[in-house]
């Protein structure tokens, strides 16, 4: 096996049973499951339905001996939980994605575990391989989550280092991967456009991310090295997002005063919320790969940031949020919600997104105003070609 990428790969299938095997015994592993499957019991009898529900999948999970026979067994969970908190999905562009070809495929960054949830569910579907997932080593803090996730092909990105010069080795050893994972292994990449997500609604590509990729291939020319990773801009699209209030929160105490402090379990609620939570519909879109020369990634960045916002898909509430932002942009002809939607939509969208301001503190509203009145202002400033 590939020894140099042990550290951060997925697991392979030959690991397969026995990392079952390990989270089968794995006590937080399992009491996480007893609190999602038995809410109110769990804190009186969780000593009698842990050993039940290991047990249980045990059962289910018996004859699993490679990854796809752990997606294919996993799929209908997953549709279920994605049916339960939408009002469905779709995705375009999916058809681009030829069979027996690999992508680097940079999406913008919403949601810590759906974004690349989603992009399965739409690669999944159409009967092509899913993408190994780029996954931050932040969120890999107990062993069983970590052993979850390389499951379910995600790799690691370190970035908990402090040190230059270890930054810049994980970097390296990222890049090697990635230029590994699609021209020598065949296997898609997902990864977000930038670390952390987009608390504010407006999607940017960090250049930087762009530059890493060409790292271990210095010698060759930028342009070349990223047509031969068939980089292809993802955009993910939210009608509503279940962490909308908390990162509302989170802006208005960093505009206040100037920082915020993560609590204890912070990123764990912001999963649950991400996956359970309502979203409303949620669309997919998969652009053109990117065949043109750019010659630096500032330029790239630019393209990518073109192609993600324009392929955006903006509902209803995004026009409401719009219409009633301090920050609208005087030089853009941006239709009203009632001049495009339909009147039962746009009733539907009204009463949710009253719903959402009165949750909302009032100085805290400016905020959750911007996470969806952002994507229309970079729509229409594409559409009126004006620089971003």
């Amino acid at each position: 096996m590939m020894g140099e990428f042990d550290a951060i790969r997925p697991y392979a299938d030959a690991e397969v049973p026995a990392v079952l095997e390990r989270l089968l015994g794995d006590s937080a592993f399992l009491s996480i499951l007893t609190h999602f499957r038995f809410p109110r019991l769990a804190n009186s009898f969780g000593w009698l339905l842990r050993p039940l529900i290991a047990y249980r999948l045990r059962r289910e999970l018996r004859g699993i001996h490679s990854v796809a026979q752990l997606q294919d067994r996993v799929e209908p969970y997953v549709d279920r939980t994605i049916e339960r908190a939408t009002d469905g999905v779709t995705y375009s562009g999916v058809e681009r994605l030829q069979k027996g070809s690999a992508y680097l495929l940079l999406a913008n960054h919403r949601d810590i575990v759906m974004d690349p949830a989603f992009v399965n569910y739409a690669v999944y579907h159409a009967g092509i391989p899913t993408p190994r997932i780029a996954i931050g080593d932040n969120l890999l803090q107990k062993p069983f989550v970590s052993d979850l996730m390389r499951l379910n092909k995600s790799f690691i990105v370190h970035r908990s280092l402090s040190g230059r010069r270890e930054k810049l080795a994980a970097f390296q050893l990222l890049s090697a991967y990635i230029n590994h994972s699609i021209r020598h292994d065949c296997q898609s990449i997902w990864i977000a456009q930038a670390e952390g997500r987009a608390k504010d609604g407006n999607d940017r590509t960090d250049s930087a991310i762009l530059k890493m990729f060409h790292m271990s291939r210095k010698d060759e020319p930028f342009a070349e090295v990223i047509r031969s990773l068939k980089l292809t801009p993802v955009s993910i699209s939210y009608e509503y997002d279940p962490c909308d209030q908390a990162k509302a929160r989170e802006l208005y105490i960093r505009a206040s005063s100037g920082s915020y402090e993560k609590s204890q379990g912070e990123d764990d609620l912001s999963i649950a919320q991400g996956i359970t939570g309502y979203k409303g519909r949620v669309h997919i879109n998969f652009a053109e790969h990117i065949s043109q020369d750019f010659a630096d990634t500032k330029q790239l960045a630019a393209e990518m940031d073109r192609q993600i916002l324009a392929g955006y898909r903006l509902f209803p509430v995004h026009y409401l949020a719009y219409a009633m932002w301090q920050e609208r942009d005087p030089q853009l002809q941006v239709p009203t919600a009632a001049e495009l939607f339909a009147p039962a939509e746009l009733a539907k969208a009204e009463a949710e997104w009253q719903k959402r301001l009165h949750a909302c503190p009032p100085e805290q509203q400016p905020y959750l105003v911007m996470q969806y009145a952002n994507p229309v202002r970079n729509q229409y400033r594409i559409k009126a070609g004006l620089a971003l």
